[in-house]
C-alpha cells in the first residue's frame, strides 16, 4: 500500500468519523476497514490496523465514561467474562483463516451488519426507568455477549451494536451506560486480536 497524501487524507478523515460513531453508537469499522482494503491493504492486515485505531478510541472512551461516572465497574467482570471467551476464538478465528477467504467474509460480514443496523435499530433502546439485569440472571444476555466477543474478535466491524442489543436490549441498561460498557467490552476483545 503505497500513502500519498491523498491516501493519507481519506484514512485521516474516515478515522476521524469512525471515532466519532464508535464512542456514540458503533460501526465506524464500517468505513474503516472497507477503506484499507480499498486503498490496498490485504484483508488480514487491514483488520489488524484498523484494530491500533480501535484500541486507542476505546481507550479514550471508557476514561471519558469514567470520568462522567456512567461506567458501571461492578458490572464490568460479569460482562467480560462471556465477551472475552468469545473474543478469544473470534481472534483465533481471524488469525487462521486464509486471506483468501477472509477478505469476502469480512466484506459480506460489514455489509450484513449495516443492513441489520439500518433495519432493527430499535433491538437497543430499552424504556426508561427500566431495571438492569446480569449476565447471570439472563442467559440470552450471557449467549448474546458472547456471540459479540466471537464476532468482534473475528471482525470488530459493527459489533457496538450487537454489544449495544446485549447490553440495553438484553440487560436493559439506558444507552449511555450501556456504551460504557460496550466501550469497555470492545477495548477488551481489541487487546486479546491484537495479542
Amino acid at each position: 500500500m503505497e500513502l500519498n497524501l491523498t491516501a493519507i487524507a481519506l484514512l485521516a478523515g474516515t478515522g476521524f468519523l469512525a471515532g466519532g460513531i464508535n464512542t456514540i453508537a458503533g460501526g465506524g469499522s464500517n468505513l474503516t476497514l472497507p477503506m484499507l482494503m480499498m486503498l490496498g491493504l490485504p484483508a488480514d492486515l487491514a483488520n489488524g490496523t484498523n484494530r491500533v485505531a480501535v484500541l486507542m478510541q476505546c481507550v479514550v472512551g471508557v476514561a471519558g465514561y469514567d470520568k462522567h461516572n456512567t461506567l458501571d465497574r461492578p458490572a464490568i467482570a460479569p460482562v467480560l467474562v462471556p465477551t472475552l471467551l468469545g473474543g478469544v476464538l473470534g481472534a483465533l478465528g481471524a488469525a487462521l483463516m486464509p486471506n483468501l477467504y477472509l477478505k469476502p467474509v469480512l466484506l459480506v460480514t460489514i455489509l450484513s451488519m449495516s443492513v441489520l443496523i439500518l433495519l432493527r435499530p430499535e433491538v437497543i433502546a430499552p424504556p426508561a426507568g427500566t431495571p438492569t439485569q446480569s449476565p447471570e440472571d439472563n442467559p440470552k444476555a450471557w449467549w448474546a455477549l458472547f456471540a459479540a466477543g466471537i464476532y468482534g474478535g473475528f471482525v470488530q466491524a459493527g459489533v457496538g451494536f450487537i454489544l449495544l442489543a446485549a447490553l440495553a436490549g438484553g440487560l436493559r441498561y439506558d444507552l449511555v451506560r450501556a456504551n460504557a460498557l460496550k466501550m469497555t467490552c470492545a477495548l477488551a476483545f481489541t487487546v486479546v486480536a491484537l495479542a
